[in-house]
């Protein structure tokens, strides 16, 4: 069951406090916590965030059959695989099906949480970039999906089926009063949380074992499209997003730097003056 926005929200302003109140606080093993009553704050709110999303977009249906019909009709057009193919090639075969229904529903968010713990604590030098690039994604992603657009599974007209509730699994409550939102379908969350743990564990962890983590977003974008979740573009969308982000914060690096060394140049210019070094000894 997903948690409610209005409770992850309650949840974040709890944590800021404790987070403020631990990082004043005169014992040392309590300033010790606030980096990690921080960071969870930062979470539940990005999570709270996701979950009003789509309620919003919810409140704005009109229009997201059609834009995810054209989705469907552009990917045609460009030579991409039928989602639906794919789909009624697992339809025979249960427990496929019913599998990628609990990966879909279960390993989004707690894959996340465990990436994040194992970030903070392993490799610290690391957490505070892809921290920033994972609250990038995920507001960017949000951002356009303020535009509703209808998975899949919405347009059985073009042969998808939704397995959530073919099998009773459903992750989704009624259309209308949803708690993670149905039309959050562009770009897909989904894919882009899952791509960006693979990257960033295959680009911090020295460990060989660290290319297993492909399998994550490999399976991931399995599951999402024979569920009927999602379509290719969603997935392909979620990438360009997080590449933005990845841009923007080595652009942002690189000005900061630029700035760093234009302050410097200038004072050292006048340590130099002060501080005249004799050639003559």
């Amino acid at each position: 069951m997903w948690l409610p926005w209005d409770y992850a929200a309650v949840i974040a302003a709890v944590l800021a406090v404790a987070a403020f109140a631990t990082h004043h606080s005169p014992e040392p093993r309590a300033r010790r916590s606030a980096p990690v009553l921080r960071e969870l704050t930062i979470l539940f709110t990005l999570y709270a965030l996701w979950q009003l999303a789509g309620r919003l977009s919810v409140l704005k249906i009109d229009g997201a059959i059609d834009a995810g019909r054209w989705i469907w009709e552009f990917q045609q057009r460009i030579g991409l695989p039928d989602e639906a193919a794919w789909q009624a090639a697992v339809l025979d075969h249960p427990i496929i099906v019913q599998a990628a229904n609990i990966y879909y529903g279960g390993a989004h968010v707690p894959a996340m949480g465990v990436f994040l713990v194992w970030l903070f604590f392993r490799h610290r030098e690391h957490y505070a970039r892809w921290r920033t690039t994972l609250a990038l994604l995920t507001a960017g992603c949000l951002l356009i999906q303020l535009y509703p657009v209808a998975p899949p599974r919405f347009l059985p007209d073009l042969g998808f089926v939704d397995t959530g509730e073919l099998y009773g699994q459903s992750v989704y409550a009624s259309f209308g009063s949803t708690v993670a939102g149905q039309l959050q379908a562009m770009p897909s969350l989904h894919a882009g949380w899952a791509i960006l743990i693979a990257w960033a564990a295959i680009e911090v962890s020295p460990h060989r074992w660290r290319w297993a983590t492909l399998l994550h977003p490999v399976l991931t974008l399995l599951v999402i499209v024979v569920t009927g979740n999602h379509f290719w573009l969603d997935a392909i969308a979620a990438l360009a997003v997080m590449l933005v982000a990845m841009g923007g914060q080595r652009i942002a690096r690189r000005w900061r730097r630029s700035a760093a060394d234009e302050l410097e140049d200038p004072a050292r210019a006048v340590l130099d003056h002060q501080n005249p070094i004799s050639v003559d000894g």
